[in-house]
């Protein structure tokens, strides 16, 4: 234990300081920036969730258990000892852009993975509580450590271009949705070339769309959530951001194509086989 208010501030000081974490933070601040000047996380939309673990020793986790503690709904046995660092409930993007250690909060999964100690960059107050979808990046986060895959970041945010085309019935499938996708753009498919999933509407934060949304991150890198946004991983936040980005640049070449009054004619069935044959093995 850590013992006094002192030690925790200073420790928490050091958390924020380590000089490992200096480029996650630059990226946090890039990708906030970008993310609120698209439009992609109006108001207080948007968070995410970075596994940290790996810059931290086992005594300086063994610190983490001192701050507050809060019991999570559910147990997550695989996340035991795990530390993430995840965007703060209420906070916004453009706010992040600028002050992120002040709209972000370390969270560090107990032993027994049934509750969280939260760090933040101010030990005194009440501490920043992290998003409100927590239950879900960690349901995700544990899924991504079971399968020891090498992404370590959950981004979710409200794609414009990407939820207009899931208020299109005709697109409204993942079948429908992936075909187009692919054929506005040949890096679509280069650099997801198991497309993108889909989920008809559900209710946000329900354990319904929780579920649903695990299931389809077993096969993909990116789920997009009807009417309403979408999740990507990445090894890195930047990487999360790029699977949005490239998606969304598909999408957008489709509106301008029927902006100008034209149906795009899109990739043909023949080149999109030799891009797909073109893909490493």
């Amino acid at each position: 234990m850590i013992g006094n208010i002192d030690n925790l501030l200073n420790f928490s000081n050091d958390i924020f300081q380590k000089k490992e974490l200096k480029s996650v933070f630059i990226q946090i601040t890039s990708i906030a920036q970008i993310l609120w000047d698209r439009g992609w996380a109006e108001r207080n939309a948007g968070n995410f969730s970075i596994n940290v673990t790996g810059f931290f020793n086992e005594k300086e986790l063994d610190r983490l258990s001192a701050y507050p503690f809060f019991p999570l709904s559910k147990r997550y046995p695989t996340l035991a000892r795990t530390l993430f660092l995840v965007s703060g409930t209420g906070t916004r993007m453009r706010d992040m852009a600028k002050h992120p250690a002040e709209n972000v909060c370390f969270v560090y999964i107990s032993e027994s993975g049934s509750a969280y100690h939260i760090i933040d960059d101010n030990p005194e107050g009440d501490p920043l509580r992290p998003t409100s979808e927590l239950s879900t990046h960690l349901a995700i986060q544990q899924q991504l450590l079971q399968k020891k895959s090498t992404e370590k970041v959950v981004l979710h945010a409200h794609v414009t271009e990407l939820i207009a085309l899931s208020q299109l019935a005709r697109f409204t499938s993942e079948k429908a949705i992936n075909s187009l996708l692919w054929g506005m753009h040949p890096e679509t498919l280069l650099f997801l070339p198991d497309g993108v999933g889909f989920i008809p509407f559900i209710l946000p934060g329900s354990d319904t769309i929780a579920l649903a949304t695990l299931k389809s991150f077993e096969t993909h890198k990116l789920v997009l959530w009807e009417k309403h946004g979408c999740m990507a991983l990445g090894a890195s936040l930047s990487e999360a951001f790029d699977h949005l980005d490239l998606v969304a640049k598909s999408a957008r070449i489709y509106f301008l194509c029927k902006s100008a009054g034209m149906d795009p004619e899109g990739l043909n069935n023949m080149q999109l086989k030799e891009i797909h044959d073109s893909l490493p093995r």
